[in-house]
Order: C-alpha cells, then sequence, then structure tokens
C-alpha cells in the first residue's frame, strides 16, 4: 500500500539535504587523500573505462561535457590524467597516469572508509534498501520519455551506480 505524500513534502529537498550530508561525509574522508569528492569519482570512471573519449566519459558520468573538461583540468595539471589523441587529429582520449592509478588507489582507501562509516551510522539493511530504492527511482526515471534527466545510460548498467557515483566495485 502506498502512503500519500502530504502538499507541503518536496521530493527534491529532501533528497538534496541527503544528499548534502552524504557529501560532507564522503569529503571529510576523501580529503585525506588530497582530492575532492568530484575528483575522486572522475578519476574512478577514467581509471575503470580509460581511454576514453571525453563525450563518451561525460555521458556516462551523466554532466555536460564543459563541467567535465573544468573538473578535468586539476587532475591533469596534477599529471594524474592525461588527454591526448585519439583516432583522428580532432579526436581526444582521457586516460589515467600511473601517478594517477596511485591516486584513485589512495583515495578508494579513503572511499572505502567513509563508506565503511556509513553502513555502520546507517545499518547496512537501510544502506541496502536505500540503494535498491535508488536503483528503482532512477530506472523510472530513465526510462520515462517525458523525463529530463538526459541520461544515456542504461540503468542495468551497475557501473554507474557505486562507489561515489564512480564505477561499481566489489565491496
Amino acid at each position: 500500500m502506498e502512503t500519500a505524500i502530504g502538499a507541503q513534502e518536496c521530493t527534491n529537498l529532501k533528497l538534496r539535504q541527503l544528499t548534502r550530508m552524504v557529501t560532507r561525509h564522503y569529503d571529510h574522508y576523501i580529503a585525506r587523500s588530497g582530492l575532492k569528492n568530484t575528483q575522486y569519482a572522475l578519476l574512478s570512471y577514467v581509471v575503470r573505462l580509460g581511454p576514453i573519449r571525453p563525450s563518451d566519459l561525460a555521458k556516462r558520468m551523466q554532466m555536460d561535457a564543459s563541467t567535465l573538461t573544468r573538473n578535468m583540468q586539476p587532475l591533469v595539471t596534477q599529471g594524474w590524467l592525461n588527454i591526448g589523441v585519439g583516432q583522428d587529429a580532432r579526436s581526444r582520449l582521457v586516460e589515467a597516469t600511473e601517478a594517477g592509478h596511485a591516486k584513485r588507489a589512495e583515495g578508494r582507501r579513503a572511499w572505502q572508509e567513509a563508506q565503511t562509516a556509513l553502513n555502520e551510522q546507517l545499518g547496512t539493511k537501510r544502506v541496502a534498501a536505500l540503494h535498491e530504492l535508488l536503483d528503482s527511482c532512477i530506472e523510472c526515471l530513465e526510462n520515462n520519455p517525458e523525463s529530463t534527466t538526459g541520461s544515456s545510460t542504461d540503468p542495468r548498467d551497475s557501473t554507474d551506480r557505486n562507489e561515489h557515483s564512480g564505477p561499481r566495485q566489489q565491496h
């Protein structure tokens, strides 16, 4: 039986509140590796999927190309990512450098600590139920032709919904 949502309850607000709290939690741990959450997520995607065209990476991460380019620059400057020539002179490929792989591994350890602490704080059953609910909601929104999510990833592709929005890892 479904529970009616009151007219004053805003799903967007509740999700944003939870997202901010969870982001602060992960920020606290991941900062120990010298990375920001966004940098760790980006580095994780590139390590897992690279070499990859920036346009394909943006689609997988569900972000626009200009945001991706802006987010990649600090990682390139640090020597963790390399943007090289693709199959032709106009295309580019992004890949993690050796230093990038090492930094991602360092970030992964910090991420694992954050994940473990969150699981302990919320309880693993609640976290599993939350993941199931979120995955179900993502699938509903992605399969809705009227949705404005702009996602091009398959909701059944589990590589996009775990490890801090990065590719799926075994836990």
